[in-house]
C-alpha cells in the first residue's frame, strides 16, 4: 500500500514512516521540514493548512503512482492560542480531505489526543477504562482543535462515504517517564502497530480508538482499538520501578485527577485569542 504520511520528519512521524516501510508499505512523506537523510520513499514539503500545496502533492503522487491512504499526523503538539491550534489541526485536515476527495483516496488515519477528553475526571472511570464514546471534554485548545478535528471527519464519513479512523494518543514516549505515563504510554512499536491495524481494518467507516499500549494500569478502554485490529503488546508495567522511585508522588497526584494530567492545571490557561 501506498500512504501519504503528514509530519513525517516528526517524532511520530519518523517512527510510523520507518515502522511502515519495514512492513512492507510504499511511503510517502509530507512536511514542512526538508527531507530527512535516508528517508525511504518520496518526499515532498509544504505546509499542510494550504490546500493549493496540499492538491499540488496529490497530483504530483498521483504522476508517480498515486496514494490509496493518509496518516495525518502533522500539527503543532502543544498548546497554543486557538486560531493557530485551528489552522493546524482542523484547516490542515480539511485540505487533505478535499484532496482526498478529489483524488479518490478512500481511507484516513488521524492523529487525535487523549486531550479530547482531557478534562474528564478519573473518579469517574472504571473498567474495562472510559468509552470512545464518552462526552468530549478537552483539556486545552489543543483538546479543542483535536475534537474538532474529529467532527470534520465524521462529516466527510458521512458525505462521501470515506473511512476514518481517529487515534487518541496517548504519552507517545520510548518509556514512560512519569506515575500517570504508567497508564497512558504508547510504545514506539505499539504505535506503528495501531497505524497499521488502522490502515488495513476493512469498511470501518468512522472509527475512534484510544493510542495506549497494553498498560496493567490503563485508564481507557482498548477494545474499540481490537476491533479494528490493533493488538497492543507493550505494557509500562515493566517500567514502574523506576518510575516510582524517581517521580515526586505529589506532582503525580495532581496530574493523577484528570486524564489529560497537567494540561488541566491553571498555568495552561490563556486567552483564546491572542492580542496586542
Amino acid at each position: 500500500m501506498r500512504v501519504l504520511i503528514t509530519g513525517a520528519a516528526g517524532s511520530i512521524g519518523s517512527v510510523i514512516c520507518n515502522g511502515l516501510v519495514d512492513r512492507g508499505y510504499d511511503v510517502v512523506g509530507l512536511d514542512r521540514m526538508v527531507e530527512p537523510e535516508g528517508f525511504t520513499g518520496s518526499w515532498f514539503t509544504a505546509d499542510c493548512a494550504d490546500p493549493d500545496a496540499v492538491a499540488a502533492v496529490f497530483e504530483n503522487a498521483t504522476g508517480s503512482g498515486g496514494v490509496e491512504a493518509v496518516v495525518h499526523l502533522a500539527g503543532i503538539p502543544h498548546e497554543t492560542a486557538l486560531p493557530e491550534q485551528l489552522e493546524s489541526h482542523v484547516v490542515t485536515t480539511a485540505a487533505l480531505l478535499d484532496a482526498m476527495v478529489d483524488h479518490g483516496v478512500n481511507r484516513i488515519v488521524y492523529a487525535s489526543s487523549n486531550h479530547a477528553v482531557g478534562r474528564t475526571e478519573r473518579t469517574t472511570v472504571s473498567p474495562p477504562g472510559l468509552a470512545v464514546s464518552v462526552q468530549p471534554r478537552p483539556d486545552t485548545f489543543y483538546g479543542v482543535a483535536k475534537i474538532a478535528a474529529e467532527a470534520l471527519l465524521r462529516l466527510y464519513v458521512d458525505r462521501y462515504g470515506l473511512d476514518a479512523i481517529t487515534m487518541r494518543i496517548g504519552s507517545f514516549l520510548p518509556q514512560p517517564e512519569t506515575r500517570r505515563h504508567l497508564s497512558t504510554w504508547l510504545s514506539h512499536d505499539d504505535a506503528v502497530r495501531m497505524v497499521d491495524a488502522a490502515l488495513t481494518a476493512p469498511d470501518c467507516g468512522f472509527a475512534v480508538l484510544y493510542g495506549i499500549s497494553a498498560n496493567t494500569r490503563s485508564w481507557w478502554d482498548l477494545e474499540p482499538g481490537r476491533s479494528l485490529g490493533y493488538h497492543p503488546r507493550d505494557d509500562a508495567e515493566r517500567f514502574s520501578a523506576t518510575v516510582e522511585r524517581g517521580a515526586p508522588s505529589e506532582v503525580d497526584e495532581v496530574e493523577a485527577r484528570h486524564v489529560g494530567g497537567p494540561f488541566v492545571l491553571e498555568k495552561f490557561f490563556r486567552p483564546a485569542l491572542d492580542r496586542l
